[in-house]
């Protein structure tokens, strides 16, 4: 029979709790801030790369989440599993939003000679 439920590792406050409560959870409002401003970009659509610029910062947000998690002691509600889980799941979702950013078309900003012959492969 489960009584209580375990806080995830590193969960506690990241500042006194006689702090106030932005203060208490500043790496979630950091990461939340940045995926904010990056889905601000895209939405208003600025100059000509706003796309591919708020996708950077959303995917640079997750990465930004998954590298507090490592450093900090506490993070506060940043912390949802382990810290591995945490680490992983932020860091592969960065790494892929950044790339798909990259290489986002027209004229990408990284090119991988073997996903485009993957790509031409599939679509004959």
């Amino acid at each position: 029979m489960t009584r209580d439920t375990a806080r995830p590792e590193g969960g506690g406050r990241a500042a006194p709790g006689d702090a106030p409560a932005p203060a208490r959870q500043w790496p979630l409002l950091t990461v939340v801030g940045l995926v904010a401003l990056g889905l601000l970009v895209v939405g208003f659509d600025p100059f000509p790369q706003a796309a591919r610029v708020g996708s950077l910062l959303v995917g640079a947000a997750l990465l930004t989440g998954a590298v507090m998690r490592r450093v900090l002691p506490s993070v506060g509600m940043l912390a949802v599993r382990s810290r591995f889980t945490d680490m992983a799941t932020y860091g592969l979702l960065g790494a892929a939003i950044v790339f798909f950013a990259l290489m986002t078309q027209p004229n990408p900003w990284l090119e991988i000679p073997l996903l485009e012959k993957a790509v031409r492969f599939a679509v004959r």
